[in-house]
């Protein structure tokens, strides 16, 4: 097998050893174009006309979809990553490759974000939670790869997750988080009115264990003579019961909304299922005419992969309302038909013979206006100015990834009197990994700095990371990855996810360097296991 054939690819991941009680009919549903041998590779298309879910593996919130003439594009919450806002492309809605950020400045945490198009213009309302406050973001452009506006905030501090709807009178607003909305101008780059509240969402019976109501998410979809809103109540994250998807329609956009008799349309009713947290959904017809859904989930016992992007068969009912046939996404689907498959992802490991892949593969944490100014590739390596004093102070460079168990490793020479090292990042306050200086290690656990034993090896070497299934071992080689030595230290981080630390991200490897002086990263390998 071809070396490029084992190169682990972006939102795949290994199926490994599945939490029971469902493990066994998972496991038992794959087939041998699903799981390729050693690959492990969690591809969605199984190569048999099904899909299994995820259709994106790894941490993809939120997703907002767009559907083109022939072509889908898909974007995610991203966050504090930077360059963000990753826009991907699909032709059948199982096989997606990813064409390039839409956001390269730093303007905060971005939320739930809506991509539509608009009088033949892309728009994407981007949600940002940020000092001194927060608001939403419009930026737009001619064409899906960009280059996108620079964001312009609108003035909506109180809100998240907007919608854009246009009513049949022509008129165009942006429905938000809470059951309000508020008019935007033709062009829909500017509010034309004030805030209104149009719609009070189903509540669940009031025993049901859930995080919170916290209606957001709206969803708008005009189809045939009626206005569907979907909805997602019940929290993001918390108890696995929470997250649901509910529905509501009308004949007008400006009401009145009719709840969906058969709320809630998703949700996870234990922790016994393959997803938990099921929510923010949203429709689309697939090339033949069928219709999906498309919302997000954690998977069981996997809060740290962050919530992945999942894809759920609707069927319409005579009476106008419709239900998602799914059921707990566990099993493979019939794939939708027609729609030609794109090549799925991309590489994983990267040789940085350029040019790096900024926002497609590579992202860094909460980056300075002027942080790409730390990259240059160089000599066949990742040059790598060093900031901070450790990886909570360094804007690390990560990747997303949706394997249960993988390892990663790089050859990295450290500057004269500086530090680098490989990471497990869930933000500033909380990551665990490996570093090193000339004459001493450096471990990282729990987010701080702890023991320093001497280095051997001294300013090179080469550091590898094994997350298998939440239990982390650390191994070190000085003559380039010929013989390893294991490091005395193993950790366990199945804590290291938003309902510990709050922020709805995800345990993401990467690398880092801190200190004065610049670091030098070469043949960086990721591997599902």
């Amino acid at each position: 097998m071809k070396a490029a054939r084992r190169e682990v690819m972006a939102g795949l991941g290994a199926l490994a050893v599945l939490p029971e009680p469902w493990r066994t009919a998972a496991a038992a549903a794959q087939s041998a174009p699903h799981r390729r041998g050693a690959e492990n590779q969690r591809i969605a298309d199984r190569g048999d006309g099904t899909f299994l879910n995820p259709v994106l593996a790894g941490d993809r919130p939120d997703p907002a979809i767009l559907k083109d003439g022939a072509d889908y594009y898909l974007t995610f919450s991203s966050f504090d990553a930077y360059p963000g806002l990753t826009i991907w492309h699909s032709r059948d809605l199982v096989n997606w490759r990813p064409l390039g950020p839409a956001l390269t400045r730093n303007i905060g945490s971005v939320w739930a974000p809506s991509l539509h198009k608009h009088q033949g213009r892309y728009l994407l309302y981007v949600p940002v939670k940020a000092r001194p406050a927060n608001d939403i973001f419009v930026i737009h452009s001619e064409h899906i790869e960009g280059p996108w506006s620079d964001p312009v905030p609108l003035g909506l501090p109180d809100h998240i997750d907007p919608c854009f709807a246009q009513a049949e009178d022509g008129s165009c607003w942006l429905f938000l988080s809470g059951g309000d909305r508020v008019r935007l101008s033709d062009d829909g780059l500017a509010l034309a009115g004030d805030i209104e509240h149009v719609y009070d969402p189903w509540r669940y019976p009031a025993d049901w264990v859930v995080e919170g109501f916290s209606p957001e998410g709206p969803k708008i979809h005009r189809i045939g003579d009626w206005f569907y809103l979907l909805t997602a109540v019940g929290g993001t994250a918390g108890p696995p019961t929470g997250h649901m998807v509910i529905a509501a329609r009308a004949r007008s956009l400006h009401g009145p909304w009719e709840h969906h008799p058969g709320n809630p349309l998703v949700r996870s009713a234990s922790a016994a299922e393959a997803w938990w947290s099921r929510g923010h959904a949203s429709l689309v017809d697939a090339p033949d005419g069928s219709w999906w859904s498309l919302y997000h989930g954690y998977e069981n016992g996997f809060w740290t992969l962050g919530r992945q992007c999942l894809l759920d068969p609707v069927e319409f009912t005579p009476d106008g309302w419709f239900h998602m046939t799914g059921g707990d996404l566990s099993q493979p689907l019939p794939k939708p038909k027609g729609g030609a498959a794109v090549a799925h992802g991309m590489a994983l490991s990267d040789d940085f013979s350029g040019p790096l892949k900024l926002g497609s593969k590579w992202t860094f944490f909460r980056p300075a206006p002027d942080e790409t100014a730390r990259i240059r590739l160089a000599e066949g390596a990742l040059h790598l100015a060093g900031k901070g004093e450790a990886p909570s102070s360094g804007s690390p460079l990560l990747l997303t990834v949706g394997e249960r168990a993988y390892s990663f490793e790089c050859d990295i020479e450290c500057a004269p009197e500086g530090r680098a090292g490989l990471v497990l990042f869930y933000d500033d306050k909380l990551y665990c990994g490996l570093g090193f200086d000339a004459r001493r290690f450096v471990t990282h656990q729990y987010g701080i700095e702890r023991g320093r034993p001497a280095n051997p090896h001294g300013r090179r070497m080469r550091l590898r990371v094994t997350n298998r299934e939440h239990i982390v071992t650390f191994d070190t080689s000085g003559d380039g990855g010929r013989t390893w030595t294991r490091f005395d230290r193993g950790m366990e981080v199945s804590g290291y996810h938003h309902n510990v630390r709050g922020g709805f991200l995800s345990l993401r490897p990467g690398l880092y360097a801190s200190g004065p002086g610049e670091a030098r990263f070469r043949d960086f390998r990721f591997n599902a296991l």
